[in-house]
């Protein structure tokens, strides 16, 4: 076990980087997730038809597959992934000191696969709130948007927040795989790195990399058994 303390630099270098990697792609997942579900609610059925079939197709599709066509498919695309830069991206990962182009890969993967089940966790909070809400407002001359803005959104957030942590949570999880598919640092390439590399035995790592994720998922969980506690009481 002495490898969780000598080796505890790494540990930390590989936690911060996978940290990283989940708040990024929750924040990508969250904005895109919302745009696909106000397309599937959409009264346009050609916008429909295409939220539908993006929840169809990532929803239905293993994470390996995405991460596969997103760290060998993508790169060959362009060269050095240059239609993939965004100036205040580059910005934000040049400080962050992350590993391109691979870590935006990843983070791309680990958006479009999330949205999916954010856009489907968002819907559920929209079916929740009664459908006499949105008739009332289409009454008072309410446009769609703003049906969506001033009543229907503002109603199922609090029915979506509890869906949406386990989705992030889900996703944290699913970050594992980014290490095996060329981001350099992170805790999954971490284990291989110290076991495979190094030699130290496989268990005491595991446990060291086991340790960095409940670290980062039991609070956001317990945070949201308070959140659903409190809702219930609500009600």
């Amino acid at each position: 076990m002495n490898v969780l303390i000598d080796k505890f630099d790494v540990f930390a270098g590989g936690f911060w980087l996978t940290l990283q990697i989940c708040i990024l792609a929750a924040i990508g997942a969250l904005v895109l997730g919302a745009i696909v579900a106000v397309l599937r609610i959409s009264p346009v059925p050609p916008l429909r038809a295409v939220g539908t079939s993006y929840v169809n197709v990532f929803r239905n599709m293993p994470l390996t597959v995405v991460m596969f066509f997103a760290a060998f498919g993508l790169p060959a695309l362009g060269s050095n992934a240059d239609f993939l830069r965004i100036p205040v991206l580059d910005s934000l990962f040049t400080r962050l000191g992350t590993d391109l182009p691979y870590f935006r890969f990843a983070l791309i993967a680990l958006v479009l696969y999330t949205a999916a089940f954010v856009c489907e966790a968002l819907r559920s909070g929209v079916n929740a709130v009664p459908a006499g809400q949105a008739e009332a407002a289409r009454s008072l001359g309410l446009t769609f948007g703003q049906n969506l803005r001033y009543v229907v959104l503002p109603q199922s957030w609090k029915a979506s927040i509890v869906p949406l942590g386990s989705v992030i949570i889900a996703m944290i999880k699913n970050s594992a795989l980014v290490g095996f598919f060329g981001v350099v640092g992170d805790l999954s390439a971490t284990a291989d790195q110290l076991t495979s590399a190094e030699g130290y035995a496989f268990v005491p790592v595991a446990i060291g990399i086991s340790l960095g994720y409940l670290i980062m998922t039991v609070p956001l969980g317990a945070l949201l058994d308070r959140i659903e506690k409190r809702q219930a009481v609500a009600r």
